[in-house]
C-alpha cells in the first residue's frame, strides 16, 4: 500500500512562493472593463473587510475604511490609528475631495516620504499622465501634489482614474473602492496568486511553488493536535500557514487538494484544455495521520517524516498541497466537477485515461453551496499564521470541539460548514472507494 493510499484510508484532512497580483486598473484596462473592475474591487473590500460604498463617499466613510484595512494589515491597532488621520485638514466634515483620497491613500501605503523627494518638476511631468496641470501656487500645495504624483508613479491610483475626474471633484465609490483596494496591496494583502491558467509561464511558477516549500510545523499548536490524532479525537489533520490565503471571491473559488505536484500541472492543463481560465495559488500544506505499524518501518524523506508514538504507531507528517482556483465566473467554476469525475477519479486499480496520480477519493471543496456537493464541517484551530484543519462529518463536529476543549480548556474551535466533492464525503462515511 502506498503513502496516498494509507492516507486515504485514515485521514479526514485528504485534503514569499506566491506573488500579489495586482488589481486591474480602472479605466481603458487591457483586460478588464471599468464596471469589471469596480466589480472585483467592491467583492475584494466586502469580503475582506466588510467595506461597501453607496455612488457618493463622505469623509467619514473613507476613513473609517482607511484605518480598518490598515489595521488589518499591520501590527498597528485600529484603536491606535484613530488617533490620528490620513486626511488632510478640511473645513468641510462631510464632503470627500478627489485629491483628498488620494493623498490620505499615499500616506497610508506608506508612499508619502518617496513623494516628498519628487521636485516641482517631476510632479508635473507625473500628473501631466493623469491630466493635471500643475503649477506652484495653484490649487494644489507642493505637498498635496507629491503625494498625488507618487500616487500615480506607482500604479496607487490610475491615470486614467484621475483623468477622468476633477481633483476637486467629489469621490466617487469606483476611486474610493480602487484606492482602498490598493492599499490593502500595498500592504501585501490584495488577491494572492501565482498566475492564471491562460498564464504561459503558470507551470513553471506552480513547480518552483512546489520545490520551494516544505513540511509546516507549529509548535504548540501542532501538539494539541497530536494530541488529539493520539487520543482518536481526529484521524488526521492538515496544517497550512495563512500568508498564503489567496483572498479569492468564495462565490467563484475551488480549493482542490493533492500531494502530487506532477497531477496539479496535469489538472491545470486540461482546464486550458477545456478553455477554462481562473486565477492559481498554490497553498503548502502538511497532513498529518496515523502510521500503523503493521505496515513495517516508514521510509522517511524531506518532505515524509514520521515520529513514533507510546503504542507503537506513527504520527507521519506529509507534504501536500491546497490549489485555490478563482474562476471567471460561477458557471465556469460549475465545469470543473465533471473535468475531475471523468479525468481524476480513479475507479479501478488498471484504469487507464486518467491524469497521473488520480486517487480513488479526491479532494476539492466550495465555501459557498453547489449542486450534487455534499455538506460536512472544517473544524479550525489557529495560532498566529498557522491554520489546523480537520474535516468531519456534520454530526461529529461537536465531538473534536469538546474533545479539543477538554485537552485545552483556552482553546477556541472555530467550525463552519462547507462543500465537498461525493467521493470524498463517502470516505468520510467509511467507504473506501
Amino acid at each position: 500500500m502506498n503513502r496516498s493510499a494509507k492516507w486515504l484510508q485514515l485521514s479526514t484532512s485528504a485534503a514569499v512562493l506566491s506573488a500579489a497580483l495586482v488589481f486591474p486598473t480602472a479605466v481603458g484596462a487591457a483586460t478588464k472593463t471599468t464596471v469589471e473592475a469596480h466589480a472585483e474591487w467592491n467583492s475584494f473590500l466586502q469580503q475582506q473587510y466588510g467595506v461597501t460604498f453607496d455612488k457618493t463617499v463622505t469623509r467619514e466613510q473613507f476613513e473609517k475604511a482607511l484605518l480598518k484595512i490598515v489595521s488589518a494589515t499591520t501590527s498597528i491597532s485600529e484603536k491606535d490609528l484613530s488617533a490620528k488621520t490620513f486626511l488632510p485638514a478640511s473645513k468641510d466634515s462631510s464632503k470627500l475631495l478627489v485629491w483628498e483620497a488620494v493623498s490620505a491613500a499615499a500616506k497610508a501605503a506608506e508612499l508619502k516620504e518617496l513623494g516628498y523627494t519628487y521636485s516641482e518638476e517631476k510632479v508635473a511631468t507625473a500628473l501631466k499622465k493623469a491630466g493635471i496641470s500643475y503649477k506652484k501656487g495653484g490649487t494644489l500645495t507642493l505637498q498635496a501634489a507629491q503625494e498625488l504624483a507618487v500616487a500615480v508613479d506607482t500604479g496607487l491610483v490610475s491615470a486614467n482614474a484621475l483623468k477622468s475626474a476633477s481633483v476637486e471633484g467629489a469621490v466617487t465609490a469606483e476611486l474610493a473602492s480602487q484606492l482602498l483596494a490598493k492599499v490593502a496591496e500595498f500592504h501585501g494583502s490584495a488577491k494572492n496568486y501565482l498566475g492564471t491558467i491562460a498564464d504561459e509561464e503558470i507551470f513553471g511558477k506552480l513547480a518552483q511553488a512546489w520545490n520551494e516549500s516544505q513540511i509546516i510545523k507549529a509548535g504548540e499548536l501542532q501538539e494539541l493536535v497530536d494530541k488529539g490524532l493520539k487520543q482518536n479525537l481526529i484521524t488526521g489533520y492538515n496544517l497550512k500557514d495563512a500568508a498564503f490565503d489567496p483572498h479569492f471571491d468564495p462565490q467563484r473559488t475551488i480549493t482542490y487538494g493533492h500531494s502530487d505536484i506532477a497531477h496539479a500541472i496535469q489538472l491545470i492543463a486540461l482546464l486550458k484544455s477545456e478553455g477554462v481560465d481562473a486565477k492559481v495559488q498554490f497553498e503548502p500544506k502538511t497532513s498529518a495521520f496515523i502510521y500503523l505499524k503493521e505496515w513495517g518501518e516508514p521510509v522517511q524523506t524531506a518532505d515524509y517524516q514520521v515520529v513514533q508514538i507510546e503504542n507503537g504507531n506513527y504520527i507521519a507528517y506529509a507534504k501536500e498541497y491546497d490549489l485555490s482556483l478563482e474562476f471567471d465566473s460561477v458557471e465556469a467554476k460549475k465545469k470543473f466537477q465533471p473535468l475531475v469525475l471523468k479525468y481524476a477519479k480513479r475507479d479501478q486499480e488498471d484504469m487507464t485515461g486518467l491524469l497521473k496520480a488520480s486517487w480513488w477519493q479526491p479532494l476539492y471543496h466550495s465555501r459557498t453551496e453547489l449542486a450534487d456537493y455534499a455538506v460536512i464541517t472544517n473544524n479550525v484551530l489557529k495560532d498566529g499564521r498557522y491554520v489546523v484543519q480537520s474535516f468531519s462529518l456534520n454530526e461529529e463536529s461537536p465531538k473534536v470541539v469538546e474533545g479539543f476543549q477538554k485537552l485545552n480548556a483556552k482553546v477556541k474551535v472555530e467550525t463552519y460548514k462547507f462543500w465537498v466533492d461525493q467521493p470524498f464525503f463517502h470516505y468520510l462515511n467509511g467507504e473506501s472507494k
